[in-house]
């Protein structure tokens, strides 16, 4: 198994950065336990701030990567 599936604060990150980088809402954050919910949180206003600068295709993940 990945390591990325295992841990969960991680992936939650990431699932909220890709959901910030397409211009998705915050409202729609899948977790209910605090500290996934926040760690999405703070990827979708990391994601959310690279759509708003225009990072998008390799310049995203490559950005995605060096913060994870």
């Amino acid at each position: 198994m990945k390591r990325q599936k295992r841990d969960r604060v991680t992936r939650a990150y990431s699932k909220g950065y890709h959901a910030g980088l397409h211009g998705k809402s915050q409202d729609l954050c899948p977790f209910d336990a605090l500290m996934s919910r926040s760690s999405w949180i703070n990827g979708w206003r990391e994601g959310r701030t690279d759509h708003l600068n225009g990072y998008t295709g390799i310049a995203s993940v490559h950005n995605l990567k060096n913060m994870g």
